[in-house]
């Protein structure tokens, strides 16, 4: 299985490797079977799971709300589910 499908109601669900600490926050390629994102913050008090659904929502131009994390909240292992996303996966590789 890729690092993305669609779900069933034309949301986009990615499984995501997270790599908090980093410098910046960004899609920093695949991971086995996940994209690897790296966070510019650390995994205390959910700020790094805050960062990621911030991130997603502005990569994606979607209402932050629309941004669930449906698995791995305390994990690096993630999936994560985007409601009604602007674009395609590819939008996290361009700048």
């Amino acid at each position: 299985m890729s690092w993305h499908s669609l779900g069933g109601n034309g949301s986009l669900i990615l499984k995501l490797y997270v790599q908090p600490g980093a410098k910046q926050t960004e899609a920093a390629g695949v991971y086995g079977e996940e994209l690897k994102i790296k966070l510019a913050a650390l995994p205390v008090d959910g700020k790094a799971n805050r960062t990621l659904t911030e991130f997603l929502a502005k990569r994606f131009q979607v209402p932050q709300k629309d941004v669930t994390l449906k698995r791995g909240a305390q994990s690096r292992h993630k999936i994560v589910e985007i409601l009604r996303p602007s674009s395609g996966p590819e939008v996290l590789f361009s700048e």
